[in-house]
């Protein structure tokens, strides 16, 4: 028996991590949950779960409360901290749980992107483990598990090519934001379905992959895969490609973290190798029309402060464009104008990405 507590538990990944929890009960206790504001569907989930009142966190409040309470949340005793939270905020209880002796589910990508160098630098001097949820990032972890020790070539990092797969700048001026809601594959929240129509999602996962699977960002290949059934893969050095397929269901990855090393019995469907399995297409990405993946394998091979400013100011205008504030290709152009006239600083602690992130914030 598991005890794990769920940070983000009203929201995408929390609901399919409960679940999987759900048709698991005989494996997992839920101790501890948060949530943003949707205190009542908290506090439903609470009573089916059996979770103490007292362990039911609303995180709604100014952001040092929010990082407070978090904190709190993710330092309940338990032996697995699964992070769905959204944002920046999710990087503090990763670390303070970590801090902790807990291990981490993550799919919560800013962890990474902003904070790598420090979270991944606990994990190796803790032994403690940081499981992946993201799809792409636990298809290569599990590609990689039978292949400890061996040279990786390079990562190859599938997407779908969201809403605008195919689409010239020229197409995109005046994209709406019910257009870029329009995910064709995925059902995920509204900030990583924008993310994900500006192809930022998939930059945010070249950092998050470059921290989790220590590679350059040169030895990462992006690759568009349409039908969202080739999850990520592996070249080795002999010119071996493994890769992990499945249906497009989070509940397969997040299963997998929450059960390692075992993997759970799956109650739904499986991939109909005949049907949806049958057609698997691969197309290069256009770095040029989706900048912003280009801006993240600049972030990634700058480093130090560089990744920090591009995910602040990339939640930043999402969330003005989320409230009409700023057009689609606007917002991507004022976060590339952001992140190339910052100068990098390297060696940050902690205290020092909480910092630049609030002064980005701030100045975008």
């Amino acid at each position: 028996m598991k005890d794990i507590v769920i940070l983000g538990s009203t929201g995408s990944i929390g609901t399919q991590t409960l679940d999987v929890v759900r048709h698991n009960r005989d494996r997992f206790r839920v101790v501890a949950l948060t949530c943003r504001s949707n205190r009542d569907l908290m506090m439903s989930q609470a009573k089916e779960f059996g979770v103490p009142e007292k362990n039911c966190f609303v995180t709604s409040g100014t952001p040092e409360e929010t990082a407070k309470r978090l904190v709190e949340a993710a330092t309940v005793p338990c032996d697995l901290v699964v992070n769905a939270l959204m944002g920046m905020r999710g990087l503090e209880p990763t670390y303070h749980a970590l801090m902790n002796g807990t291990d981490v589910a993550l799919a919560n990508k800013e962890t990474l992107v902003a904070g790598g160098s420090v979270i991944m630098d606990l994990v190796k001097k803790t032994g403690l483990k940081l499981l992946p949820i993201d799809s792409e990032h636990s298809a290569i972890f599990q590609c990689l598990e039978g292949n400890r020790g061996r040279k990786v070539k390079k990562i190859l990092l599938t997407c779908s090519g969201g809403p605008f797969r195919g689409r010239k700048r020229s197409e995109l001026e005046n994209v709406t934001r019910e257009d870029a809601l329009r995910h064709p594959r995925w059902d995920m929240g509204a900030k990583i379905t924008i993310d994900s129509a500006t192809l930022m999602n998939k930059g945010l996962e070249v950092i998050e992959a470059k921290w989790l699977f220590d590679v350059d960002p040169e030895n990462i290949q992006v690759l568009v895969h349409p039908q969202s059934i080739v999850h990520s893969g592996v070249e080795f050095m002999d010119n071996s490609v493994l890769c992990q397929l499945g249906i497009p269901d989070m509940r397969i990855p997040i299963s997998l973290a929450l059960g390692y090393p075992d993997r759970l019995e799956n109650p739904d469907r499986e991939l109909d190798l005949f049907g949806e399995g049958s057609n698997l297409t691969f197309e290069k990405p256009d770095p040029e029309t989706f900048k912003c993946l280009r801006l993240a394998f600049f972030a990634a091979g700058e480093g130090g402060s560089s990744p920090v400013v591009m995910n602040a100011a990339n939640e930043v205008l999402v969330q003005r464009f989320l409230e009409g504030g700023v057009g689609f290709l606007e917002m991507q152009d004022i976060l590339w104008d952001t992140v190339m006239s910052h100068e990098t600083v390297k060696d940050l602690t902690l205290d020092d990405i909480l910092m630049i992130d609030k002064e980005t914030r701030e100045r975008v």
